[in-house]
């Protein structure tokens, strides 16, 4: 049968239509479909997004679902499993659904915009996914202390918590540095053991601290002390500022520089003790206390000094008191004065003495026994 030629057109155009709605339908299908709430998300730069998605088969035969991904921009990375494995095709039966994780990573070096791309399950469906980027990446190290500034005095530990942030797309080797004065002392201690470094994965962060040690003759003052940490690609410092209130000393002497004295048993000595600040910090509540021989006792006016200016001095008396039962000979006492951040020692030697009367008692029955004796030999010698 012949076909008239102004129908031959149409024919052709009706069997084209047809081969062309044929092909599309073998490019999808509505018996299988991908699924997943989280379509359209923001996240920072480096941030890693976990998608769990569904593949969902209503029709009446088993589904092989070969799954990619489309469009992902470049320098993105990505995996996608189900359980433990890392897969490329899923198997679901009719009226049936299997489940699998992506997980894409934002990188860090990335602009801020919106990041368009599509999981495709190959012939069958395309799940579009949007990734909004809230700012634009680094590539940079960030050091950061939440208290960057401490006060004290000079004998003080300077302790700083202190963070440090890779923001690179690579693990680092951190070498860590202080650019302080002459006399100082900066320990690093990652894992509170002390370190000259300490190696961050990408993207992550290493809280530590700084003990900083100021010098013995260090005066008050302001003092920035410059901290850092480099690789071969990054750096970053962090500027640690320590105030200095001044430096604690305290002397503990005689007004005369003489240590030594003496007494007679059962009697008391008043000794002036000199207690002088020779730091440049004030002092307050200094107390004195005594180490004498047993039954020796030592009372002190006053018994504690509660301010003490810089470059100032005060008077103390200390009384001794020496049991009359005590032998005659040369005795050690010590002498503390301290307050909660310094004290200062002296030793003080004591002659202890025999009481006269006793001397002359002695004296007394030494002539009463050669008396004694010279009598018995006046009386008795010639028999």
């Amino acid at each position: 049968m012949s076909i008239p030629a102004n129908k031959s057109g149409l024919f052709y155009l009706l069997f084209s239509g047809l081969i062309s709605l044929n092909g599309h339908a073998a490019l999808t299908s509505d018996s299988v479909k991908l699924y997943t709430p989280y379509t359209n998300i923001s996240v920072p730069p480096g941030e890693s997004i976990d998608y769990s998605i569904d593949i969902i088969n209503d029709g009446s035969d088993i589904e092989d679902v070969s799954l990619s991904l489309n469009g992902l921009p470049r320098g993105w990375n990505y995996d996608m499993k189900s359980g433990s494995y890392n897969i490329r095709q899923l198997s679901v039966l009719p009226d049936g659904k299997r489940n699998f994780n992506l997980r894409v990573d934002v990188p860090l070096k990335v602009n801020k915009g919106s990041y368009r791309f599509s999981v495709v399950a190959r012939n069958l469906d395309v799940l579009p996914l949007v990734v909004n980027v809230s700012e634009k990446g680094t590539f940079k190290t960030e050091f950061t202390s939440e208290q960057a500034n401490m006060q004290g005095h000079a004998g003080s530990t300077f302790t700083f918590n202190v963070a440090l942030m890779n923001r690179t797309a690579e693990k680092q080797l951190y070498s860590l540095r202080a650019d302080a004065g002459r006399g100082w002392d900066v320990v690093f201690k990652p894992n509170y053991k002390q370190a000259t470094s300490v190696e961050i994965e990408a993207n992550s962060s290493e809280k530590f601290n700084v003990d900083i040690h100021p010098p013995d003759l260090v005066t008050a003052g302001t003092y920035s002390i410059p901290v850092s940490a480099v690789t071969n690609t990054t750096s970053a410092e962090l500027v640690l500022e320590v105030v200095i209130t001044g430096s604690y000393d305290m002397e503990l002497t005689t007004p005369t520089g003489l240590l030594s004295t003496s007494v007679t048993a059962g009697d008391e000595k008043t000794l002036e003790l000199l207690v002088r600040n020779i730091g440049t910090a004030e002092l307050t509540d200094i107390s004195l206390n005594s180490t004498t021989p047993v039954d020796w006792e030592v009372v002190f006016d006053p018994k504690k000094i509660n301010k003490l200016e810089a470059d100032n001095s005060s008077i103390v008396k200390a009384t001794v008191k020496v049991p009359r039962k005590a032998i005659t000979g040369d005795y050690a006492t010590r002498i503390d004065a301290r307050t909660p951040e310094v004290s200062s020692t002296l030793s003080f030697r004591i002659a202890v003495k025999t009481p006269v009367l006793f001397g002359w008692i002695g004296i007394a029955i030494i002539i009463v026994a050669i008396g004694s004796v010279y009598y018995l030999f006046r009386k008795y010698g010639r028999r």
